[in-house]
């Protein structure tokens, strides 16, 4: 009787302390505990790649905000869903009669999520139009955003702050992630900051009213006023004030100040001209007939490059773009994508993948949420499912190296960990977080996620990158 108790005893834990586990590092206890945050607060999963069992666990069950570390799942998803090899086509159609370079109507364009099409891929597009021989256009400019099936999103409905450029909403037609510049240049032998908005144009009114100052910099400060010109729709006069130092040299603001399409017809009547056409017209939104044929299609830059920007320097627009395409594999011939299809298609191929995960909640697939949930484990069953994936380089290169580039470029730069650990960071109010990979002394790698929701979780780094530092090193 005593001898079965005992293996009942073994058996129990065994299940409540895997095999091989050990216990918190000290280092990261530690600084845990310098940050006053509470263990109950935080979940640890840290395994070999391959390796069945855990090298260290903490609350790994618990679902949890992972923040940005969300888009670990978006992207490789992505890669495996779409393929590495993935391209996002943009098409223009004639709306009339086009001859000897003139076209009799309008020009349609059409978007189907292209997360890339930046100013220089924007550029790249026009181009490609102009070089099948058109260069005058009669008509308006038409903007076709069908293919993305749900309502308009509040820009401002995650933090109220709608002109921050991480807030700009998904569209299928979406240019420059709808982002103005305004460039700020101190000019010493004029005494003031001379202010560049890019791009530049009927909209857009800059007001310049900063002060140049031989202040240390980081004193004092600029202030950027919005104001929205209702007399003239489409109008922003942006405002200017405050002092700027002229140590601080060049510098830039970004943010989203227009609607799409007032942000598209001052670009593009601007590109236009410049690649020697001629556009008089205004800008609307339509639907392109059926019955068109497109005179140019532009191609973006494969997927297994667009996700580097994703995850190394943390491009939630971008994400929201791509987690919406995965919801072609569930459209079945309807002609447009929607949250809903793209969350049905990551359920159906992590089923296929063997991958039960009952607590993930995907709002946007880019962890600006307050909603999106996973478990520290199953977000670790990932990492290791990709690590043995065919596409593990393409997913591996996406992700920041510690103390090389990316979101953590300056973090570790000396440690013995630095250019040995590929990680994704998220950062939220009462939420920290990282997930990756982190290859040790002697060449073994291991699967690390680490996550924190309370709301001192901005002390959580050092805690962090001690068990980055501890893997490395540990006998």
């Amino acid at each position: 009787m005593k001898n079965l108790l005992r293996l009942l005893l073994l058996l129990c834990s065994a299940l409540i302390f895997p095999a091989n586990a050990v216990d918190l590092p000290d280092t990261v206890r530690q600084a845990l505990k310098r940050a006053a945050i509470p263990e109950s607060a935080v979940g640890i999963y840290v395994r070999e790649t391959g390796a069945d069992r855990p090298l260290i666990s903490l609350n790994a069950d618990v679902p949890m905000n992972p923040a940005s570390v969300m888009k670990v799942i978006t992207t490789y998803a992505g890669l495996e869903m779409l393929g590495p090899t993935y391209t996002w086509r943009t098409e223009a159609y004639a709306g009339g009669n086009l001859e000897n370079g003139k076209l009799q109507g309008d020009l349609i364009i059409k978007g189907y999520g292209d997360p890339s099409l930046n100013l220089e891929n924007f550029w790249l597009l026009l181009r490609q139009i102009r070089q099948t021989g058109l260069t005058d256009i009669s008509g308006d400019l038409v903007l076709d955003y069908s293919y993305y099936n749900f309502p308009a999103e509040d820009s401002g409905a995650f933090d109220g702050k709608r002109y921050k450029t991480y807030n700009v909403a998904p569209e299928a037609l979406l240019v420059n992630y709808r982002t103005s510049a305004l460039h700020l240049f101190p000019e010493l032998q004029h005494g003031e900051v001379r202010v560049v908005a890019d791009p530049d144009g009927q909209y857009l009114n800059v007001q310049n009213h900063l002060k140049l100052t031989q202040k240390k910099c980081g004193d004092g400060g600029v202030h950027v006023n919005i104001r929205e010109d209702i007399p003239q729709h489409g109008q922003v006069t942006v405002g200017l004030e405050g002092d700027y130092s002229a140590h601080c040299g060049p510098t830039a603001y970004y943010v989203s100040l227009h609607e799409s399409s007032a942000y598209i017809h001052q670009l593009f009547t601007e590109l236009w001209r410049q690649l020697g056409g001629t556009f008089n017209g205004k800008v609307r939104r339509g639907v392109v007939p059926k019955t068109m044929y497109p005179v140019s299609v532009y191609q973006s830059p494969p997927l297994a490059e667009v996700i580097r920007g994703i995850n190394k320097f943390s491009n939630n627009v971008a994400a929201k773009q791509l987690f919406l395409s995965l919801g072609e594999t569930q459209s079945k011939g309807s002609g447009y994508v929607s949250p809903n299809l793209a969350r049905a298609g990551i359920r159906q191929w992590l089923v296929s993948k063997g991958m039960n995960f009952p607590e993930l909640i995907m709002e946007n697939g880019s962890g600006l949420s307050r909603k999106e949930r996973i478990s520290t484990r199953h977000l670790n069953d990932l990492l290791n499912a990709a690590y043995l994936a065919p596409t593990m380089p393409e997913f591996m290169a996406s992700l920041a190296v510690v103390g090389v580039d990316g979101t953590v470029r300056k973090r570790l730069k000396k440690s013995v960990v630095a250019k040995k650990a590929h990680i994704k960071t998220g950062t939220l109010k009462d939420v920290s977080a990282i997930a990756g990979y982190v290859l040790d002394h002697r060449k073994k790698r291991y699967a690390v996620t680490f996550i924190v929701n309370h709301p001192r979780s901005g002390g959580a780094r050092p805690a962090m990158d001690a068990l980055l530092e501890w893997i490395y090193t540990r006998l």
